[in-house]
């Protein structure tokens, strides 16, 4: 009998491999899905609206971002 491990294992390798015979407009349609399902989950969770749902998830991107030493040298 498999593991819980192994059988996530092989189900994320499925899934690795469906994608990867998807075409490239598949994956984006894909990737645009996901975002929206997972907007809604956080929306659906937190008693948001969809408006600040969004505005609060690009602040914590935000806020997780790395300077960019590069950049700071660019602008001084």
């Amino acid at each position: 009998m498999p593991t819980v491990t192994a059988a996530l294992h092989d189900l994320h390798a499925r899934a690795a491999d469906d994608v990867r015979r998807m075409s490239i407009p598949q994956r984006v349609e894909l990737a645009l899905r996901l975002g929206e399902r997972d907007l809604e989950s956080f929306r659906a969770t937190h008693h948001l609206d969809r408006a600040t749902a969004r505005r609060l998830l690009e602040r914590r991107k935000q806020a997780t971002r790395q300077p960019s030493a590069c950049l700071d040298r660019l602008i001084g």
